[in-house]
């Protein structure tokens, strides 16, 4: 089976450019070309997301490893390993801002739990870093028009670990799209339908020794301790209350409406948000909730996400799929979007599934395998800071998909309403209530500034 023509031309070192152009940032002017790295949340994906970094880009290195947890185990054998490789060990510290503080940091890692998202990686560019933060890069659709402001302000890189905006599949899709070969865009629909299983409360306990649970907490109101909302060992269950993120769409779900996103050509907002769901799996009484069906108006078309954590059937891709040349079984595969024209259907998977179109009868007629697309990402951050070409993943385009997350939470959270949305001033026409959800409440001490 032959791919198009255009399809093959599309290549790696052009990919930035065909996701989004920008003027120019500032460049790295260190004489040497060298780039200090410091990671700030050290639990496992930001420990891959660094060594990714170091892996894939010649001349640098990490100086600090910071986490409010003393006691996690990667920790020293990260400095271990580090040490062996640059001949100096990395320095462990509690405090973020000792990091940012230290001008001989170019560039910070921030893989917290989303609430502390904006605000750490205002602070680090107030302080000069460059950043690359994990998705969802914000908690509100007011934290995103602050991360917007101070990456201008600045003149700084921000790279948003949306990894599929470095992968050549996302565009050779919106390319195959834009063709019409497809024929008119009918309908696009989202999947993020994971396993899972009944949330159980569990009381509060003290704060576990090597723990600083104030700093945790950080912009979120103050509550004592649970190990439902904090592990020490492992990811942790916050994602099950607002306070801290946006349950499972702004997990994987996130990632997939982003992929929808780049393939539909990088829309603006949509012109209203529909909402239904609730603990409607497993009954559990956690704040966020089991599964979510959604429709986004865009005018044009519109789009609908199926999101939630109670679908043990489904699955995601494996390692076979996304490193190599095995295809998912899409009618099962968790997180998928379907693309579907007046004349062909694509299918378009995340993380180096690629997509594949059909017509009758499950006739394939074109495709484009993907590759697991965070090394491609991870040299674009630092390709970025060095050349100051703006980023796949800057942080207009992570507001306005990461935006998709918090309309849809927000509908859900004002009694599963129908929700008119102004883009230009990115308000709610017909819901006071729902405006009141744009922005969140910050404790005092770590308050993210109207004037950043």
């Amino acid at each position: 089976m032959q791919r198009r023509n255009f399809i093959g031309q599309v290549s790696l070192c052009t990919v930035g450019l065909s996701v989004h152009r920008s003027g120019l940032l500032a460049p790295l002017h260190r004489a040497n070309n060298k780039i200090v790295l410091a990671l700030v949340g050290c639990g496992g994906r930001g420990v891959q997301v660094l060594n990714g970094i170091i892996k894939e880009n010649e001349n640098t290195e990490v100086k600090y490893f910071c986490d409010v947890n003393e006691t996690l185990k990667a920790i020293p054998e990260q400095i271990e390993i580090h040490k062996k490789k640059q001949g100096y060990a990395p320095r462990f510290e509690t405090d973020m801002k000792k990091v940012f503080d230290d001008q001989d940091v170019d560039a910070v890692v921030i893989a917290t739990p989303e609430h502390w998202h904006t605000l750490a990686a205002i602070w680090a560019l107030q302080a000069g870093k460059h950043v690359y933060v994990e998705k969802n890069p914000t908690l509100s659709i007011w934290e995103g028009q602050k991360l917007v402001e101070a990456t201008k302000k600045y003149n700084k890189v921000l790279q948003i670990g949306f990894q599929n905006r470095s992968a050549p599949y996302g565009v050779s899709a919106r390319e195959y799209i834009r063709s019409g070969k497809l024929g008119n865009l009918v309908h696009i629909k989202c999947y993020n339908m994971l396993g899972g299983s009944k949330w159980v409360a569990r009381p509060d306990t003290p704060v576990p020794a090597g723990l600083n649970w104030d700093h945790w907490q950080g912009p979120a109101r103050r509550v004592p301790y649970n190990p439902n909302r904090h592990s020490m060992t492992s990811r942790g269950g916050w994602l099950d209350f607002w306070s801290y993120g946006g349950g499972a769409l702004s997990d994987d779900a996130s990632h997939v409406m982003d992929l929808a996103r780049i393939a539909l050509g990088n829309p603006g907002h949509p012109k209203s948000v529909y909402c239904t769901g609730g603990n409607i799996g497993f009954h559990s009484a956690k704040e966020t909730p089991e599964f979510l069906n959604i429709t986004y108006d865009y005018g044009d078309f519109a789009m609908t996400c199926e999101s939630g954590s109670c679908t043990n059937y489904m699955t995601k891709e494996g390692n076979e799929v996304r490193y190599g040349a095995q295809w998912p079984y899409w009618p099962q595969n968790s997180t998928r979007i379907e693309i579907y024209g007046t004349d062909r259907l694509m299918y378009l998977g995340r993380h180096g599934v690629g997509w594949q179109v059909m017509e009758k009868d499950g006739k394939v007629v074109d495709m484009d395998k993907g590759y697991f697309p965070d090394k491609f990402h991870q040299k674009n951050f630092i390709d970025a800071i060095r050349t100051g070409v703006a980023p796949n993943a800057d942080a207009q385009q992570g507001h306005l998909s990461a935006s998709l997350v918090h309309l849809a939470d927000i509908a859900y959270r004002t009694g599963n309403r129908h929700l008119i949305f102004d883009g230009s001033s990115e308000s709610f026409t017909n819901s006071p209530e729902a405006n009141q959800l744009l922005k969140g409440q910050y404790h005092p001490e770590f308050e993210i500034s109207e004037n950043v």
